[in-house]
């Protein structure tokens, strides 16, 4: 199983008309790459947003200059808002960071969970499905020819046009991500695309049937089971011990929670509910090194996933902080994790 982590790099929003508080957060996360570099990571994934308070609206062009202080990670959106973005751009864009990289590129493809691009970029939420069919198609068929004809509802015709520069790698690993729909499953599926499962909530055993739909209908389409990739994601803080971990990341994970919730209805998160989401059947995963490992562990039993991503440097964490906890997972958790994996494969 892969193992990296991936932020969406919450950030104060700005409040002197620069943007100051941008800049050190693109300091602090490329800093938060190196580390995960340095200690042996499989992945680092970066978001797209385009709300003031995330620093990423381009994960391209982060993963660029992550490309050129990285070694060995690879780099990959987290996701890319692709019903809202041009395919070609989106190839071209990350090419770059292939070549940059020397073959470390990925793509994650999804919705996204905001909404603010679509006005931005001139689209209507009346389109939302078919807009990222349209645009999943057209870059999944650029990621295979150099040239293509293309005619869409959503986007310019091409004719016969190449489009450049062309991957270091012969193609780029392109995957769906997903919040748990069951259509979401279904269309990975059967495009014979990896997926990718963020759990944010509940219990993750809520989502063994999603991720069993998905090999189903795969294993329909004549895949064999030893091919599919499939990755989750949770929330994660580590510190030396279970209430300390706890003590120091339940201010800054409730103010996060209760920002998101605000747009969406939801009550503000209590120090019970977030007690109860870290428990053993929980989706939280902040605590000590063991509880982690064991958390890891209990997914990978549930869905025998091959990926697992870290989502790190949640809401307004101090960057030390952040960066002890990055430092715990990639020298205490990960080797755990693997060791046991190891000794049951």
């Amino acid at each position: 199983m892969e193992i990296g982590m991936m932020s969406f790099a919450d950030m104060e929003p700005e409040t002197s008309g620069k943007g100051v508080n941008g800049w050190q957060r693109m300091k602090n996360l490329l800093e938060e790459i190196q580390l995960a570099d340095q200690l042996g990571l499989d992945v680092f994934g970066i978001g797209e947003h385009h709300r003031p308070d995330y620093a990423v609206s381009s994960p391209a062009t982060v993963l660029a200059a992550a490309a050129m202080v990285t070694k060995h990670i690879k780099l990959t959106s987290a996701v890319t808002v692709l019903s809202s973005d041009d395919p070609v751009r989106v190839y071209q864009e990350f090419a770059t960071v292939d070549l940059l990289s020397g073959g470390r590129a990925e793509i994650m493809a999804g919705r996204g969970s905001f909404i603010e691009s679509f006005p931005l970029f001139g689209y209507s939420l009346d389109d939302y499905d078919s807009l990222f069919t349209e645009k999943l198609e057209l870059l999944l068929k650029l990621n295979q020819t150099e040239k293509i004809s293309w005619t869409g509802k959503h986007r310019p015709e091409i004719k016969e046009l190449g489009v450049y520069p062309r991957a270091y790698q012969t193609r780029l690993p392109i995957w769906l991500a997903a919040g748990g729909t069951p259509a979401s499953a279904v269309r990975a599926a059967k495009l014979g695309l990896p997926l990718m499962l963020a759990i944010i909530g509940g219990m993750p055993e809520q989502f063994a049937g999603f991720i069993n739909l998905y090999k189903q209908t795969a294993l329909q389409q004549g895949k064999q089971i030893n091919d599919l990739q499939v990755g989750v994601n949770n929330h994660v803080f580590i510190a030396e011990d279970s209430q300390k971990a706890a003590d120091s990341f339940f201010p800054y994970y409730a103010a996060m929670m209760n920002r998101v919730g605000r747009d969406r209805g939801w009550p503000p998160l209590t120090r019970p509910q977030f007690d109860a989401a870290r428990s053993p059947r929980g989706a939280l995963m902040v605590g000590s090194v063991e509880q982690v490992v064991e958390k890891i562990l209990f997914e990978y039993e549930l869905f025998g996933n091959t990926r697992f991503l870290a989502q790190a440097s949640l809401g307004f964490v101090p960057h030390a902080m952040t960066m002890r906890s990055i430092e715990l997972f990639g020298t205490k958790v990960v080797p755990a994790v693997r060791k046991e994996l190891g000794v049951k494969s």
